[in-house]
């Protein structure tokens, strides 16, 4: 078996170059949340003018222990260690417990779908939340036209970019992230001064006794708003793989700490202008002095960017890991860049930009966009949570501590889900239908691959060597290949799809010198590449599993030179001369790949349910990719076959000969 180890990193050291890295790639969606979260919590209780001392040191006591909770707690002290072979996100996670549950599948597709769905709301409210802030600066703006016109082209840039890949532009996030980061801190720090009271809302009492104060005139709904400021914590564990744990260790408290401080300095500038009147209030800019406003709106439109960037590669990464685990289908995927896992898919791409733009266009303002915000982000969080509570059992933690943290942890996102339940109607259903697409999808692709499983039938090749071997000699038969190439989803030992072996002796007879039968196998470890052979005792039958990791690029054509050439350094395949080559000497001949598509024909007696999964799916697929391009073979010469599946228990129809003789001519005449 061959095998080459591809990431060589020491995951659990922090560097300065990874501490930059880690604040480029890990924190921009939680690390812009300072832009709206707090003008959410003030627009909830009617503006300024209705503030009083208790609520503002209640709403930011709320913040502080909403982050440390769910982001510190769960996600950097819990969340963290449950790496798949380094890598996270709720993908990651499912693929370590899956094997405790079948149904463990279902908070897995809904927590990945509610992410992607999140994934395409973040880019057009921390954008518009940006570009808003330059009301204060030029009455241009105070049109929302504008503001949105604006949104649209840099969204619009933002996507194009990404068919170059991310590598260049990567260089500057971490620097521009380090002083975004550093300028909430500073201000922060430098606006708590208005009012030093705010630094009581350390203490948690001041959050609980707002939730059930009269003073608080969204009541147990202000959750909904409250949650904005930890949106990101799951996108966090979703890059634990580009940066590692230990930078993230190193660099979450710092992160930490700039984002509370911001949050108390526009506490503290709520705490010294309350009661007065001012309307469209965002304390973000408010606690800014006029000539500052110019260079922070373009700092956290830079900063707003990055979160966007790292949210969409970060769909890339979740889409492609869906795929591997038959959860979505096939899509064109690209690696623009250098860096190892960096990839891009255009119809993922396009999806995203399409849609995020008809956010904005649909919700307008960052305040209707904030309202649909937090609902799909918390059912994630809470499928997570579920998938969490199967890795500590597994990891053998005492019972006793396993239900401390599920049952708390159930509890603190329980009550933001259901605060934000009340968001549904404001615009959040939009994003909740989409996710629900998504799962459709989801479902459909992974019942159908189990439905095509429980039909096809196998055959063992031990059976039909003999006429394998002797149709490799039959000259009565052109030679179709040297090398023909079967790429089957259906290897088990000896046996293979039935369908494979029809297209070689029946549908018309394929002579080569050599017959390869390949089944790609996705592990679960990210970047597995290895290779298993067995040849079943001849020189002309070569049967090999191909392990490569979820991450891995499933190249077929040159990961077989590398098989061919070390089969016949061994001698266990014979070299094929090649009469007419520009490379000299050349010992391997052609090949040809033959990808056997199974259709659905002809299915009456099938359940109805499982013919409409399987005709849903053939819908589906006319939009997504082939499996020519998907494993890499768009520059190898290439056959298609299609043949109808084969249901091992639907009987052949019904038919009987007619014996009397029908006098045709004196059938009656139709008009």
């Amino acid at each position: 078996m061959g095998q080459v180890h591809l990431h060589n990193w020491s995951f659990n050291k922090a560097t300065s170059a990874g501490f930059l890295i880690a604040l480029g790639i890990v924190y921009g969606d939680i690390g812009t949340s300072p832009l709206y979260a707090m003008q959410a919590i003030v627009r909830g209780q009617g503006g300024l003018a209705n503030l009083s001392e208790s609520f503002i040191l209640g709403a930011v006591s709320l913040v502080i222990w909403t982050l440390t909770l769910i982001t510190t707690v769960k996600y950097v002290l819990i969340a963290l260690k449950a790496d798949n072979h380094h890598e996270g996100g709720i993908f990651s996670l499912f693929t370590l417990v899956r094997r405790m549950r079948k149904w463990l599948i279902v908070p897995a597709m809904i927590g990945g779908a509610t992410l992607l769905a999140d994934g395409a709301l973040t880019p057009a409210v921390t954008v518009t939340s940006a570009i808003e802030g330059l009301r204060g600066v030029t009455h241009v703006y105070s049109n929302q036209t504008t503001v949105m016109v604006t949104t649209l082209i840099i969204l619009a840039f933002l996507f194009l970019i990404q068919r170059f890949g991310a590598s260049l532009v990567g260089r500057l996030f971490g620097p521009i992230m380090f002083i975004w980061f550093g300028f909430l801190g500073v201000s922060g720090l430098i606006n708590s001064f208005l009012d030093l009271s705010i630094l009581k809302a350390i203490n948690p009492y001041y959050a609980i006794h707002l939730l059930f104060s009269p003073e608080n005139k969204a009541g147990f709904f202000i959750l909904g708003s409250i949650f904005l400021v930890t949106t990101g914590a799951e996108a966090l564990y979703s890059d634990l793989g580009h940066v590692g744990r230990g930078n993230i260790y190193v660099s979450w408290p710092f992160v930490k700490i700039c984002i509370i401080l911001s949050y108390c300095g526009q506490g503290a500038w709520l705490l010294a202008h309350r009661g007065e009147h001012i309307e469209k209030l965002n304390p973000f800019f408010a606690v800014l002095p006029d000539n500052m406003v110019i260079y922070v709106v373009i700092l956290s439109t830079l900063a707003a960017i990055i979160a966007s960037q790292a949210l969409i590669s970060g769909s890339f990464t979740l889409v492609s890991e869906a795929i591997r685990l038959k959860l979505l289908p096939l899509f064109k995927i690209y690696y623009p860049g250098q860096t190892l896992g960096q990839l891009y898919i255009p119809a993922v791409n396009f999806a995203l930009w399409v849609t995020t733009s008809f956010f904005v266009l649909y919700f307008k303002t960052s305040e209707h966009m904030e309202a649909a915000y937090s609902l799909a982000i918390t059912i994630t969080m809470l499928m997570t949570t579920t998938l969490l509570t199967y890795f500590l059992i597994q990891k053998g933690m005492p019972k006793i501590a396993i239900a401390f943290i599920s049952i708390g942890l159930f509890c603190i996102e329980g009550s933001f889900f259901a605060a934000s339940l009340v968001q549904f109607i404001n615009g959040a259903y939009i994003v909740v239908l989409i996710a629900l697409a998504i799962i459709f999808v989801m479902f459909i692709w992974n019942k159908s691959h189990k439905i095509v499983m429980k039909y096809i039938k196998s055959l063992n090749i031990n059976e039909y060597k003999n006429q394998l071997n002797a149709l490799r000699h039959d000259e009565s038969y052109d030679l179709y290949q040297t090398n023909v190439v079967y790429l089957t989803s259906k290897m088990d030992h000896e046996w293979i799809d039935r369908s494979i072996l029809y297209s070689i002796l029946d549908k018309r007879p394929k002579r080569a010198e050599c017959y390869w039968f390949v089944n790609v196998k996705v592990t679960d470890e990210p970047y597995t590449s290895e290779y298993k052979v067995d040849m079943m005792d001849t020189d002309f039958i070569v049967r090999v599993n191909l392990y490569l990791g979820f991450r891995m690029r499933q190249e077929v054509p040159r990961y077989l030179r590398t098989i061919v050439t070390d089969l016949m350094e061994s001698g266990r395949l014979p070299r094929q001369h090649q009469h007419y080559s520009i490379t000299p000497g050349r010992k391997v001949g052609d090949f040809r790949f033959v990808v056997v598509e199974e259709k659905l024909m002809n299915a009456r007696q099938m359940p109805g349910f499982e013919r409409f999964v399987l005709q849903t799916k053939a819908q589906i697929k006319r939009i997504t990719a082939s499996p020519i391009r998907w494993f890499g073979l768009q520059f190898s010469e290439v056959t298609v076959e299609t043949v109808p599946l084969v249901l091992s228990d639907v009987r052949n129809l019904e038919i009987h000969e007619r014996l009397e003789q029908v006098d045709e001519t004196e059938a009656p005449a139709t008009n």
